[in-house]
């Protein structure tokens, strides 16, 4: 029989107080707020990133307190704040079981979780050669900390050498005010700074140091994991970064007010599809800052009211193909949300007085002040719808130029729904559709011989316009993604030889029908 709410909250909470009395934490009162300011960038969409605001408050002082915290709340959904003070190693970090929570030893593990809030408080918390894992989870905001020396090789290692990575569905993350930091490379073991991979999405980095490593850190894990993206990246501090910073493939990356210092082999990396957004940022004392690098799988950007001092530029390639000198755009990105950035000139300054654990958690005004962090409004009642797609369509797409290579094509894909067929998909008439037998599904258009595209348009059918959410175009042949993001409409892609190609919905509302897949080579 299940017990009711109350009387299964009131005995995780005895959970809690009894291994609260095994050391290292310590229960307070509710919080009406689970951080102090409010979260920005792409973290606000996508119905917002709110942490643990309003729930138990629980103070931890070792890694096995903070893994407990979790492990003893009603469920992996209940809110939770969790207040840490002190170092957190190896030797304080071990698993800890129970129903709403899945933790690992050495390593600080939010899996398959939301709504929790990590914050450093009173003397600081230093995460030392132990790393943050974000895995199948939701609405989760780090802030305040620091977290160094984390390895992927030599003793100990932690989270694959990533200080804080992300990874498998992630989705709304803000990381405030945090210090990341290594002491070398790969060579001496360690990996990124900050990484995301897996279908990661809607991320803010704000008011961090990233420092002292070999890569700053990445999005998307290799050239066909493109599903990540609408991550923000401001008023961060890059030093001796060698490159990173970071890397794109696929997605949206929008990187505005950030101080780039020593930026030594390669900075901001757009590749494979990916667009960056970056504007009235400092680059100084570096190389390379901007561009696609160590691959002919071109990304894109648009630069705006950036500052450049001492920045050199090496010549384009085959796999280099560097921004600078002009810093010319190549792309434009709308950006869903409101922002007030600080003039480029007063980044080094405004950056230094905010940026990193320990600030105060001061941010900037937009007027290049530091100031305290305004309170947060409670969890949004009417929130900002998310952006679409990288690269959106409209809802009654115009057909690039050429034929439609559909018309005359097969078609095939997984079960359909009753009385709808595979041919509708090909067949020139919008008033034919195919839809899948449940909420996903996927449908290929396909031919005898090798054919040459580069986009598609997905046409709806009348009366289920945006039922299609999450989508992923894929080369069937190569089993490779060519695209990804929401919404349907007419996706573009560099030009692909393939005899077939399969469109994806990933997630939907109500039921997708899909009245036209046409192709063409451009």
């Amino acid at each position: 029989m299940r017990q009711p709410v109350t009387r299964r909250l009131q005995a995780a909470l005895a959970t809690l107080a009894l291994a609260a009395a095994a050391g290292g934490i310590v229960l307070t009162a509710p919080e009406a707020s689970a951080a102090a300011g409010s979260a920005t960038g792409y973290a606000t969409q996508n119905g917002g990133t709110t942490g643990g605001a309003g729930g138990q408050t629980v103070r931890a002082t070792t890694g096995t307190a903070i893994h407990t915290a979790l492990c003893g709340r009603a469920s992996a959904a209940t809110p939770i704040v969790i207040e840490v003070e002190g170092t957190i190693n190896h030797g304080n970090t071990s698993k800890v079981s129970g129903g709403s929570c899945n933790t690992a030893d050495g390593v600080i593990e939010l899996k398959q979780i939301s709504n929790v809030t990590i914050v450093g408080v009173g003397g600081g918390a230093v995460f030392d050669q132990i790393g943050i894992h974000i895995r199948e989870s939701s609405n989760i905001i780090v802030q305040n900390v620091t977290v160094k020396n984390v390895k992927k090789s030599g003793s100990p290692t932690s989270n694959g050498g990533d200080a804080i990575g992300m990874e498998s569905g992630v989705r709304n993350v803000w990381v405030d005010h945090t210090t990341l930091e290594a002491s070398g490379g790969e060579s001496e073991g360690y990996d990124g700074l900050f990484d995301m991979k897996a279908d990661t999405r809607y991320v803010t980095l704000s008011y961090s140091i990233l420092r002292n490593s070999g890569r700053g850190g990445l999005v998307g894990s290799s050239e066909s994991d493109v599903s990540n993206g609408f991550v923000t990246y401001h008023h961060n501090l890059y030093e001796n970064i060698d490159s990173r910073a970071p890397l794109l493939r696929g997605g949206v990356g929008h990187m505005f007010n950030n101080h780039y210092v020593r930026l030594n082999s390669s900075g901001i990396n757009s590749r494979a599809g990916a667009r960056a957004k970056v504007e009235n940022n400092y680059f100084e004392d570096s190389k390379d800052v901007l561009g696609t690098f160590y691959t002919d799988a071109a990304g894109s950007w648009q630069a705006d009211g950036n500052t450049l001092d001492n920045v050199t530029w090496s010549s384009p390639g085959k796999d280099n193909n560097p921004a600078g000198p002009d810093m010319k755009s190549t792309t434009t990105v709308s950006i869903p949300y409101a922002y007030s950035p600080d003039a480029a000139g007063c980044v080094p300054d405004v950056v230094s007085r905010t940026a990193g654990a320990g600030k105060g958690l001061k941010v900037s005004d937009g007027n290049c002040t530091a100031q305290p962090p305004t309170e947060p409004t409670p969890g949004p009642t009417d929130p900002t719808p998310g952006p679409t797609d990288p690269t959106p369509g409209p809802t009654d797409p115009t057909p690039p130029g050429g034929a439609n290579l559909s018309i005359g094509a097969g078609s095939d894909g997984s079960s359909k729904a009753s009385g709808t067929s595979f041919g509708h998909l090909r067949d020139g008439d919008l008033n034919t559709y195919w839809s899948p037998s449940g909420s996903t599904g996927h449908a290929s258009i396909k031919w005898d011989s090798a054919t040459a595209v580069s986009s598609v348009v997905i046409r709806e059918a009348a009366g289920s316009a945006g039922s299609i959410g999450a989508w992923r175009l894929l080369d069937a042949d190569a089993g490779t993604v060519l695209a990804s993001g929401d919404g349907a409409g007419t996706i573009s892609f560099p030009r692909t030889t393939l005899r077939k190609i399969t469109f994806e919905i990933v997630s939907s509302t109500g039921s997708p029908r899909i009245a036209e897949y046409e192709t063409y080579a451009g």
